[in-house]
């Protein structure tokens, strides 16, 4: 029988998994990318990859010894402040704590674009949408696979031919900046080796250091999202002025981040030929499942593709598990970002994550 040869739309986390751990398999994979080149933009912040989750997948996809020696495990340690600046909660990861180490998305992502076959991402090749167990391609032609996978994100070109369903605004919204550590060492301590959140009500101030000296931060606040910078800024005016520097000292332009999200247990009826993974599929607010889940989904069909003889069986043994997993999660992080955005200010915060570590 001939190998099923699969179509990735979409070279982020959860797509790059499933073509690494597809060619593991032995299994032929061809990754649609719009953008130029892998280097054409900033991958954002950094992410935290979790034991049973993100870290399975990297397992699966024989990567997990390269991943640690990037990882940075001193970065799971977490502060909570509050508006005055005075620190409520401080968690520091015990000697040998591996459980969520951080590690920039930048270099996750060439971590796994590096271990593919050359040739096997086709860059600058955008995605129309799908139809049957075809990719639309945007220059008007099209190519036939045994299964289309949408792994493109929250405003897929694939998901249109699975669901109706769009994604919506979760009332929250962050502006994105950010500085040189080696020009505010202050700052920097007050952030720490990991993260650093300050709540007041209904808004935060948010740190996390990156690698190469660099912290990212955000001024997140719950209103309307197009609300212009100096009026976002001015919100939290009367703030410590330690952390109100943190935004005010910032060497980067800000980029506004609005937080949108699939409905909570968000699936589609069993189509032939197609399905999806990742944000694609169930786009949650961004409290650390959200990478994690889309590298699990990616290894697991690559898994079920490679045990199963028939492609619609492995595909439908994929979303069975996929979906309620999904579910959980789903609620999980729409609660706490209500938890973390609310009038109660730091105490939903501290609540939401004395649950987590208690």
């Amino acid at each position: 029988m001939t190998s099923p040869h699969v179509a990735v739309v979409g070279a982020g986390l959860g797509g790059l998994t499933l073509a690494r751990v597809l060619q593991v398999h032995g299994l032929p994979v061809t990754v649609f990318e719009r953008e130029p080149s892998s280097d054409s933009r900033s991958q954002g912040g950094t992410l935290d990859m979790h034991v049973g989750s993100g870290q399975t997948a990297l397992a699966k996809a024989g990567l997990l010894d390269e991943f640690r020696a990037l990882a940075r495990p001193e970065g799971q340690e977490r502060r909570i402040l509050d508006e005055d600046g005075t620190l409520l909660h401080h968690e520091q990861p015990a000697d040998g704590d591996e459980s969520m180490p951080e590690i920039d998305r930048g270099q996750l992502r060439g971590l796994l674009i590096d271990s593919l076959a050359d040739g096997t991402v086709r860059w600058g090749q955008g995605v129309e949408g799908a139809a049957g167990r075809s990719v639309l391609l945007r220059d008007g032609s099209s190519e036939e696979f045994d299964l289309v996978v949408g792994a493109d994100g929250a405003w897929s070109r694939v998901r249109p031919s699975l669901s109706e369903v769009t994604p919506a605004y979760t009332g929250v919204s962050f502006i994105e900046t950010g500085f040189e550590e080696a020009r505010h060492p202050e700052l920097a301590r007050l952030v720490g080796n990991g993260s650093m959140s300050a709540y007041g009500p209904n808004k935060a101030v948010l740190a996390q250091r990156n690698s190469n000296g660099r912290i990212r931060v955000y001024a997140a606040y719950r209103g309307p999202h197009d609300r212009p910078v100096p009026e976002v800024l001015a919100m939290f005016d009367g703030w410590a002025e330690s952390v109100r520097a943190l935004l005010l000292e910032a060497d980067e332009p800000f980029e506004s981040r609005p937080l949108f999200a699939l409905p909570v247990g968000h699936s589609w009826p069993h189509t032939p030929g197609r399905t999806l993974v990742g944000d694609a599929a169930h786009l949650m607010p961004p409290l650390g499942a959200g990478a994690n889940l889309a590298m699990l989904d990616g290894a697991e069909l690559a898994d079920a593709l490679a045990a199963e003889s028939d492609v619609d069986a492995a595909v439908r043994a994929y979303e069975s598990a996929m979906f309620p997993r999904a579910a959980r999660l789903g609620r999980f992080t729409t609660d706490g970002l209500d938890a973390l955005f609310s009038p109660e200010g730091v105490k939903g915060a501290l609540r939401l994550f004395g649950e987590l570590t208690g």
